[in-house]
C-alpha cells in the first residue's frame, strides 16, 4: 500500500540566490560585478556610462531594431546565443567575472537534467557551500532554514557530491579524499585507509594501519603516497592569488551624543538603474524573442537591484549588533574586545550563522581609531584551565604584549609569572595558553628578552 505524505517545501527563489551571491562580495567587487553585468544586460544602465558600454548600447539597439523587422530570413545569423546573452556564461573566462567555487558549481547545476524541486535543492546547498570547498552545516540545520525535507537534501547533497572539483561538497576530510579516490576508481589500500584510519595515517602509525586492514608496510606507505597526492580542501583554487589594492568602507561608526552612530555606504543614487529605451521596446514589441529576451533581462536587472538593497540592509543590522555588542572597544580600544561569535550575532537578529559570515567578508568598519575589517570584532574567548576567561583572544594577546613590553629587560617574566599577572587583570590562564599567545605573536620566551 503506498501512503501519501503531504509536504510543505519552501524553495529559494532566484531572487534569494542572486542575494546570497551578492550578500559576500566586497564594495569593490560589487562595483565590478555591475560593471560587467552592463556589458551583457541591455537593461542595466549604470549611473556612469563609458564609452564602450555605449558602443555596446548602439549595437544591441541595432540588432534589436532588426529582430523587430521581424526579418526571418536573416534570423539565425543574427540572433546571439545564449551564452553571448548570459552574463554568468563568461564566468571565469577571459574578461568575463571572476570564477568563484558557488559560480562554478551553480553553472554545473545548471546543465544537470534535474527536475525544479531537485535544481533549487541542490543550489540551496551550493549556497552553504565554504571557501574551501566543504559543506559544514548539518543537513537538518538546512532543512530548517529552506524547509527542504532532509531526504531531499540527501538525494541532493550526493548529487553536489558530484560534481567538480573533486571532493566539494564533503562535510569531513575523510570523506573528501574517498569522494576524490572513488572519482579515480581506486578501490584499493588508499581507499580503506581514507575511510578508516586517516587519525593513524596522521601520526604516521604505520604498523597499526596494517594490522587493521590487514595490510603491508609497503601497501599503507604507497596508499599514503597516493592520499598525499589528492587535494584536502578542493576550493582553494578559485582563491584569490591577490588582495584587492585598495580598500572602501563598507560601515562608518562615529560618535554623538556619548553613543555611536553607524551607517553603512550609501548612495545618492542606485548604481544602475533599467534602461528606458529597452522597457519601452518590451511593452510595445510584437516580437515574441524580443519580449521574452528582454522580459528575462528586466527580471534579472531588478533582481540584482533587489539583492543589492538586501545587501546594505543585511550590512546595516549585522554592524548594529557588532557595535552594540564592541562597544567598549570604540571607547577604549582593542584592550576592551570582548568575545563575539558568529552564532551570537545570527541569534540576535534570527538569521543563519552563514549569512552573518557571508554579510561581513571582505567588508570594513571606519571609526575614530582606523579602518578595521568586520572579522576583526569576533573573537573566542580566552580559555583557562578552570574556566573561561570573560576576555577575547584578541584582548588577552593585547593584554599579554603590553605586560611583556613593561616588565624590567634585565629580568624579563616567565610565562608563570605573566600568567600570575594576567589573572590580576581579570584574564585567568594556563600557562600553556600564554606560551601559546606568545609564540603566535612571535615573541621569544624569557631568555630571549632578557638584556644584560
Amino acid at each position: 500500500m503506498v501512503e501519501l505524505q503531504q509536504l510543505q517545501v519552501q524553495k529559494l527563489t532566484q531572487q534569494q540566490l542572486q542575494s546570497v551571491e551578492l550578500l559576500q562580495l566586497s564594495t569593490v567587487e560589487l562595483e565590478a560585478y555591475i560593471q560587467e553585468l552592463a556589458l551583457e544586460n541591455p537593461m542595466v544602465e549604470p549611473e556612469e556610462r563609458t564609452a564602450a558600454e555605449l558602443d555596446r548600447g548602439e549595437e544591441l539597439i541595432s540588432r534589436l531594431r532588426w529582430l523587430e523587422d521581424n526579418d526571418r530570413q536573416n534570423h539565425f545569423y543574427q540572433t546571439m546565443s545564449e551564452e553571448e546573452l548570459d552574463p554568468l556564461a563568461r564566468i571565469g573566462t577571459e574578461g568575463g567575472l571572476e570564477e568563484t567555487l558557488q559560480r562554478f558549481v551553480l553553472r554545473q547545476i545548471d546543465r544537470l537534467p534535474l527536475d525544479r524541486d531537485m535544481t533549487r535543492c541542490v543550489q540551496s546547498l551550493a549556497c552553504f557551500l565554504e571557501d574551501d570547498g566543504y559543506l559544514r552545516v548539518g543537513l537538518e540545520e538546512i532543512s530548517k532554514n529552506t524547509r527542504i525535507p532532509v531526504p531531499m537534501l540527501e538525494q541532493g547533497l550526493e548529487i553536489l557530491q558530484s560534481l567538480d572539483p573533486p571532493g566539494v561538497g564533503a562535510e569531513t576530510l575523510s570523506q573528501c579524499l574517498v569522494l576524490q579516490l572513488e572519482r579515480q576508481g581506486e578501490v584499493g589500500p588508499a581507499l580503506s585507509v581514507a575511510k578508516d584510519c586517516l587519525d593513524l595515517l596522521a601520526k604516521r602509525r604505520y604498523r597499526a594501519i596494517g594490522e587493521k586492514l590487514g595490510l603491508t608496510m609497503t601497501q599503507v606507505q604507497q596508499a599514503e603516497e597516493r592520499i598525499q597526492q589528492l587535494e584536502p580542501r578542493p576550493g582553494m583554487m578559485f582563491q584569490r592569488s591577490e588582495q584587492v589594492a585598495y580598500i572602501q568602507p563598507d560601515v562608518f561608526v562615529e560618535e554623538s551624543d556619548g553613543g555611536y552612530v553607524i551607517q553603512v555606504r550609501q548612495r545618492e543614487r542606485p548604481m544602475f538603474h533599467i534602461n528606458s529605451y529597452y522597457r519601452e521596446l518590451l511593452k510595445q514589441s510584437s516580437d515574441r524573442e524580443v519580449r521574452e529576451y528582454l522580459g528575462a533581462k528586466l527580471r534579472q536587472a531588478e533582481n540584482v537591484l533587489w539583492a543589492v538593497d538586501q545587501r546594505e540592509s543585511t550590512l546595516q543590522r549585522c554592524a548594529q549588533v557588532i557595535v552594540q555588542r564592541q562597544n567598549e572597544f570604540f571607547r577604549r580600544g582593542p584592550m576592551a574586545l570582548v568575545p563575539l561569535r558568529l552564532v551570537d550575532v545570527a541569534q540576535e537578529l534570527g538569521i543563519h550563522e552563514s549569512t552573518v559570515s557571508r554579510a561581513v567578508r571582505e567588508k570594513y568598519l571606519q571609526c575614530q581609531r582606523g579602518v578595521y575589517p568586520l572579522n576583526y570584532f569576533f573573537s573566542r574567548r580566552a580559555v583557562g584551565e578552570e574556566q573561561a576567561s570573560s576576555m577575547g583572544a584578541t584582548a588577552a594577546r593585547m593584554l599579554l604584549r603590553r605586560l611583556i613590553e613593561e616588565e624590567d629587560k634585565a629580568a624579563p617574566l616567565s610565562d608563570q609569572k605573566l600568567c600570575e599577572r594576567m589573572a590580576q587583570e581579570g584574564c585567568p590562564l594556563s600557562r600553556r595558553t600564554v606560551a601559546k599567545y606568545r609564540d603566535e605573536m612571535n615573541i621569544p620566551g624569557a631568555s630571549g628578552r632578557r638584556r644584560y
